[in-house]
């Protein structure tokens, strides 16, 4: 009885297959990626809007007022008491009556 190999011709189109699979699913990744990265720096940026607004009211400040992120450090939720961008971008968290922004192109609030 003769044994049944696959032949090169048959293991190259599964690799071109795979190959193709791969280049149409790989845009998509990184697209979902970034995605969830703006998305968790939204929600950052809205955690220290609140943050600054009860830091403001605990410690009768102005809405003029500038805290700064380690003055938020005890009103955000997360355990680390501190926030970061999942993008690698800085915030920059300006007077109580301003909305927080982010370095990254894109990340800001609704």
């Amino acid at each position: 009885m003769r044994k049944k190999h696959f032949t090169l011709i048959e293991i190259m189109i599964v690799v071109a297959i795979i190959a193709l699979l791969a280049l149409i699913a790989l845009p998509n990744f990184m697209k979902a990626r970034e995605d969830a990265r703006e998305a968790t720096c939204e929600a950052n940026l809205k955690q220290i809007h609140g943050a600054k607004q009860q830091w403001a009211i605990s410690t009768n400040q102005l809405d003029t007022a500038t805290p700064a992120l380690s003055d938020l450090a005890d009103y955000f939720s997360t355990s680390e008491n501190s926030i970061a961008c999942p993008a690698g971008g800085t915030y920059t968290i300006g007077a109580v009556n301003t909305e927080p922004t982010c370095s990254i192109n894109g990340h800001a609030l609704p």
